[in-house]
């Protein structure tokens, strides 16, 4: 059950990242492009939890891919910020 709904969570982020490149290739706003490839490494994380099979004790090194993704939401933000 946890292969499943691990990949339903995968394929949402997937899909909301194709929404944000949508949208960036109509505006050419680079926030935009930055919660694309935040929502896609976010996926390749919840896939390679899956995939991956260590112990849980194990895979703390995956969720540095997580941090670059939220990372990366809060600098494309301020950046953002700074321009407006």
């Amino acid at each position: 059950m946890f292969e499943f709904v691990s990949g339903l969570i995968t394929m949402g982020f997937v899909v909301a990242g194709l929404f944000f490149l949508r949208f960036w290739r109509r505006t050419g706003d680079q926030l935009f492009a930055a919660f694309a490839v935040a929502f896609w490494m976010l996926a390749t994380n919840q896939a390679l939890l899956v995939f991956v099979r260590i112990p849980i004790e194990e895979r703390s090194w995956l969720y540095l891919l997580r941090l670059g993704a939220f990372t990366l939401i809060l600098l494309a933000v301020i950046a953002k910020n700074r321009r407006a």
